[in-house]
């Protein structure tokens, strides 16, 4: 037998986010007997706790819900988690001597890319180390990322991109095939054996209480994910006569504000906020359109999970997007403005026939990955790279 080898992983918390599930699923997959695993979190919370496997050795800076308001009561607490992060960042040394016992790591693993610094200031020398870049870096929301800042990653042995347009980026900013061949792209680990069982359950309630066209759209509820746009556009198209329905699926800091959108724009009878559900399958099958509406995004992998369940599909037309939907023959990608979502919602309500071409497609389409495929090439990546 050979020796396990030993792995560092480290995430924020395991709240809702894509990558959170990404790494939910990749760990649930993992044979148990290969590897010793310990995962790092700053925070220990998030939906995707119960989801990690009973032998991986979890270990957190702080406990608690993410704070995200400045309530006054919440701000010691606040300033204690932001100081003693920050001085465990600063000084690792006494993170790995006294939080991680002085393990020595064969690989360290940042599974987000806002966990590059932690990584790559490891006092592990001798650790190769792994970066899983999930975001297009390029984008305004991640402006402090100069050329120099992308630079940094490269001092990463493998740098994990789950999609094209970000695997050119980082491409573009390499120096020498050495730089070059630590570019490795993956698809996100994606269960669609689970996801097909998941969407059984209760959906057909839903379809029988279903009144109108419903559009359905899950995701973190971040102002990334543009469900402000959808609302107003929701409205312009009732109030043009257009009748149909919209359900928003997640949880997230914008939540209330977008709570308060909704009532403001007066459509609290058509428009549902149905928070986080460990399962929206059901509610994707029981819709007549499944509709993207983010203003950017990496690889948005929910997309495929529509695609795993056949639906009609609506697109702004973000990072990973025209890769996915096949440049639109698998559904219809739209202007990345609310303009561009009014005219698509418009399209599937005035002439939902138009949407016959994209289901003929998807009923002959195969994904380009499987589950397995995905999980085997990033053990390949650790194995190579642990020797």
């Amino acid at each position: 037998m050979h020796p396990k080898k030993k792995i560092l992983i480290r995430i924020g918390s395991l709240r809702h986010g894509g990558a959170e599930k990404v790494l939910a699923t990749f760990l649930k997959n993992l044979p148990k007997d290969k590897y010793e695993i310990d995962l790092l979190l700053n925070l220990y919370s998030g939906k995707y706790l119960d989801e990690i496997p009973k032998w991986i050795n979890i270990i957190y800076l702080n406990k608690g819900e993410m704070i995200t308001t400045n309530r006054l009561k919440d701000l010691p607490e606040k300033a204690f988690r932001v100081f003693y992060q920050g001085l465990l960042k600063k000084f690792p040394k006494i993170l790995y001597s006294a939080i991680l016992k002085n393990k020595k790591y064969d690989i360290e693993f940042a599974a987000i890319h806002g966990m590059r610094d932690e990584i790559l200031n490891s006092p592990v020398s001798s650790s190769k180390k792994i970066v899983w870049i999930h975001n297009d870096l390029t984008k305004t929301e991640f402006h402090h990322y100069t050329d120099d800042e992308f630079r940094k990653f490269f001092g990463f042995d493998k740098i994990m991109v789950i999609s094209e347009k970000i695997q050119n980026d980082f491409e573009k900013l390499a120096q020498n095939e050495k730089e070059k061949n630590k570019i490795v792209r993956i698809y996100n680990p994606l269960d669609t054996e689970e996801i097909l069982t998941k969407s059984e359950v209760g959906s057909q309630n839903l379809e029988d209480e279903k009144q109108k066209t419903t559009f359905v759209s899950v995701g973190t509820v971040f102002p990334q994910k543009g469900f402000d746009r959808l609302l107003k556009v929701h409205k312009k198209l009732l109030d043009e006569g257009y009748q149909h329905q919209i359900q928003i699926i997640g949880d997230g800091y914008d939540f209330e504000n977008i709570r308060k959108l909704k009532s403001e724009l007066g459509v609290d009878d058509t428009a549902e906020m149905l928070g986080f559900t460990d399962n929206p399958y059901p509610y994707f099958k029981a819709a007549d359109f499944y509709i993207l509406c983010s203003r950017y995004e990496g690889f948005p992998t929910v997309l495929f999970e529509a695609i795993t369940l056949k639906k009609n599909i609506i697109a702004t037309e973000v990072s990973g997007v025209n890769e996915m939907l096949e440049n639109g023959k698998l559904g219809l990608i739209v202007d990345n403005s609310e303009e561009g979502i009014y005219e698509g919602m418009k399209k599937a309500l005035t002439a939902p026939d138009h949407f016959d071409v994209y289901q003929s497609n998807l009923s002959n389409y195969q994904m380009p990955f499987s589950l397995e495929n995905s999980v085997n090439s990033i053990m390949e990546i650790i194995d190579g790279l642990a020797g």
